[in-house]
């Protein structure tokens, strides 16, 4: 079982909804705020962080980049643009452990970072 913290500054009910939903029981999804999730993957409670905020890298991964560094963290959408999904396995391929995208890209994002972190 993939074990996924929801942390960001927004929507994290609903993105924590949709990742369940997606995932089923392969996945379990925990949310908590921004800092007490970034520490929880720091600790390796969690092995991968989503989260969303207004830009898709402040709210949304600013204390994942503070504790976890830049290697680990990746923003996959920002307002007005979507990483493709060939980008985003590509970072979780590298190793990125925390992902930060904006609510309103929610829908295309999280079911192409589920779907990869339970392969």
């Amino acid at each position: 079982m993939v074990k996924i913290v929801v942390g960001g500054q927004i929507d994290k009910q609903a993105i924590a909804e949709l990742a369940k939903k997606i995932g089923g029981d392969s996945v379990s999804i925990d949310i908590k705020s921004d800092l007490d999730a970034a520490m929880a993957m720091k600790s390796g409670q969690y092995d991968y962080y989503i989260g969303a905020c207004n830009t898709g890298g402040g709210g949304a991964l600013a204390m994942a980049m503070a504790l976890l560094g830049s290697d680990l963290c990746s923003t996959v959408s920002m307002p007005g643009s979507i990483k493709d999904e060939s980008f985003m396995i590509e970072e979780i391929e590298k190793g990125k452990k925390a992902f930060g995208f904006t609510a309103q890209h929610a829908e295309v994002v999280v079911p192409i970072l589920i779907r990869e972190f339970i392969k």
